[in-house]
């Protein structure tokens, strides 16, 4: 469904993206791991055309990302932000409904905020939390309205960017445990960038790991740890000793 071929992208002299070659199968979970600053959120901003590689390819069922028309485009894609990103100044319901109550998914007010309970209670919230603001909630519920937000308009494609990060590790397992589900349930591709080896079981169809700018080794989730990669057996095990330099 998601094809990256030879994408390269570099920031003045800093080149992040030496190379990448992905593909994402429809349906299916990939998860995409590497250190920090190794360029995973630069990568899934090429694919949302938020950032234009210097060269390469990416597609989307084929089509060239950079050619088509934006709106409809963006309209695929649902997206849980690492932060969560909510909207201070709106209840939680709007910060739900957002898409639904403008562009081109605009639905009725009334169906808008349905819908948005709807999705509040798929992801364990009750109708009563629809109008409290994100200050009221915890970061764990914060980390839910943010996932029922990203399923609200129906996406075929999801992004999660380290969606269990600041979350204590029940409240992580529980986000996990919701991602998968939900995935499963709506038949959603897709694509996760964590550090979080705990998500990358939980979750993951597939894994691919990005270092100095190219994907190092990719495969099923079960072949992690008989992968034979010795970058990839140093990340997941967290081992200050192996090929990956740690900063000192």
């Amino acid at each position: 469904m998601i094809e990256l071929r030879d994408v390269h992208k570099a920031f003045g002299p800093k080149r992040v993206l030496r190379g990448i070659d992905l593909t994402i199968a429809q349906g299916t979970s990939m998860v995409v791991i590497g250190g920090s600053g190794t360029g995973k959120s630069v990568l899934l901003k090429c694919i949302l055309g938020l950032i234009t590689p210097d060269s390469g390819a990416i597609t989307l069922d084929g089509q060239d990302v950079a050619r088509v028309e934006r709106d409809a485009f963006l309209a695929r894609f649902g997206m849980l932000f690492q932060g969560g990103a909510l909207f201070d100044s709106l209840p939680v319901w709007q910060n739900v409904a957002f898409r639904l109550l403008r562009g081109s998914l605009k639905r009725p007010r009334a169906e808008a905020r349905e819908i948005a309970i709807e999705k509040l209670r798929r992801v364990g919230l009750t109708a009563d939390v629809a109008d409290l603001y994100p200050a009221e909630l915890s970061g764990g519920m914060q980390k839910r309205v943010g996932l029922a937000r990203a399923i609200a308009a129906e996406a075929e494609i999801i992004f999660f960017d380290e969606p269990t990060a600041g979350l204590d590790p029940i409240m992580s397992g529980v986000i996990n445990d919701l991602i998968r589900e939900i995935v499963t349930e709506i038949g959603a591709t897709a694509m996760t960038i964590t550090h979080d080896m705990t998500s990358v079981r939980a979750i993951a169809d597939n894994v691919a790991m990005l270092h100095d700018g190219v994907i190092q080794w990719t495969g099923p989730v079960a072949d992690l740890d008989d992968s034979g990669d010795p970058y990839l057996d140093q990340f997941i095990h967290g081992r200050a000793e192996g090929p990956i330099e740690a900063v000192r």
